[in-house]
């Protein structure tokens, strides 16, 4: 006896061009929004883990009412460098 059933997809479907671009058009903005948020999570995770050393070296010795900082205007000078050149992405 003949199988009869005529319900096998075979995972296509048919679109015109106008569908087929819109789709390619919002595919690429997808494409360019996760490189854009890759990048921003990258910057975000070095400006983090750049200050949380700052933080953590502020804090100790808590019971002392002075921080010792030889040099300190140049280590702020070229943090904040650091800081602006993560900060605009360069």
């Amino acid at each position: 006896m003949a199988n009869t059933d005529f319900s096998f997809d075979f995972g296509f479907s048919a679109m015109d061009a106008d569908e087929l671009e819109a789709v390619q058009e919002v595919k690429a903005e997808a494409q360019t929004a996760s490189a854009t948020a890759s990048d921003l999570e990258d910057r975000f995770n070095k400006l983090y883990n750049m200050v949380i050393p700052l933080l953590n070296n502020l804090k100790q010795n808590p019971e002392k009412d002075y921080i010792y900082w030889p040099k300190r205007l140049d280590k702020i000078e070229q943090f904040n460098d650091a800081l602006d050149k993560v900060y605009k992405g360069s």
